[in-house]
């Protein structure tokens, strides 16, 4: 079983991207825009200031929710798949407007959602200052789940990964479990009882703060949110970079459980956070500042930058 045959072709999914990409920037000539399409959020000129946007959604994880009629922690999920994908580029997370879409009206769903996006909102620091809820039974069964995030960053500290160097460390934060991404394939696979569906509800970590901490005491060269496509996101960072990968920490029980069903190492690290959910890269004389700073999250080198003309990443054995 893999993340393709549950119904999840990344590579597919990438292949259909180009056409959209392509029309996509041909509106570039209309701001003057910072980065290329394809970094966690891009960035507005605005001066001296830069205005970050992203969007993302919770998936499938709704889906467990749904078996458990617990809607109380999705809205966390929700916020952090936000969230951690501003602090990529520098920014400090501001405010979001969040997208409900259902079947039906449901005020309890609807009062649980919320709990969960303030709660989250509350963690990162941001103001959710509206959205959109679009009742649409011919469109969807049940709900979906989605929101924009709106960050700034002044242009003199973005984070873009033009700075990395060859032997620059590599730090991995640890995960609060399966996050929100490769559900379809873990539902598929574990065909979960209420206990493990309890396990797969965990909400998505928020690293928000420390972060912006660190941001302000150290020069950060690269961050990367660990989500969809796994170890894969570390080749998001600048072309001719890969990463060694050699002190990878111990792999939490949800992921050997699903890889226990007959997937594949490879395909794991394809798919899943596999215990890491945020990287840092930084300088080796930033290490121990970098580790200080971030001790919430039991930080950990887990490798270093190396030239790669394809970006390759190698941890185990295996080559991505």
């Amino acid at each position: 079983m893999d993340y393709a045959k549950a119904g999840v072709n990344i590579d597919e999914r990438d292949r259909a991207l180009k056409g959209l990409i392509g029309e996509l920037n041909k509106t570039m000539k209309n701001r003057k825009v910072l980065l290329d399409i394809g970094q966690y959020a891009n960035l507005i000129d605005l001066g001296d200031v830069a205005l970050a946007l992203c969007t993302d959604g919770v998936g499938t994880k709704i889906m467990v929710a749904e078996q458990l009629d617990d809607y109380s922690s999705i809205g966390i999920d929700c916020i952090a798949m936000n969230v951690n994908d501003a602090i990529c580029v520098g920014a400090e997370p501001i405010a979001m407007v969040d997208y409900i879409a259902m079947d039906k009206p449901d005020e309890r769903i609807l009062r649980e959602i919320g709990a969960g996006l303030r709660e989250g909102a509350d963690e990162a620091g941001i103001a959710i200052i509206g959205g959109e809820t679009a009742i649409v039974p011919e469109l969807v069964r049940g709900l979906d789940l989605s929101g924009t995030c709106l960050g700034a960053v002044q242009k003199d500290r973005i984070v873009d990964g033009s700075k990395i160097d060859e032997s620059d460390a590599l730090i991995g934060l640890q995960s609060s479990g399966i996050h929100s991404n490769g559900l379809t394939l873990a539902r598929k696979v574990l065909r979960p009882d209420e206990a493990t569906a309890r396990e797969l509800l965990i909400p998505t970590r928020i690293y928000v703060k420390p972060v912006l901490e660190l941001l302000k005491r150290v020069r950060v060269k690269g961050l990367a949110h660990m989500t969809g496509s796994g170890i894969r996101n570390l080749k998001r960072l600048k072309k001719g970079i890969g990463f060694e990968i050699d002190h990878w920490p111990e792999i939490p029980e949800i992921f050997t459980r699903i890889e226990s069903t007959g997937v594949s190492r490879a395909e794991m690290f394809r798919t899943f956070n596999m215990g890491i959910g945020f990287c840092v890269v930084a300088a080796q004389g930033d290490v121990e500042d970098t580790m200080r700073i971030l001790k919430d999250f039991n930080p950990m080198v887990i490798g270093k930058a190396v030239r790669s003309a394809e970006n390759t990443i190698r941890v185990g054995g295996l080559s991505f």
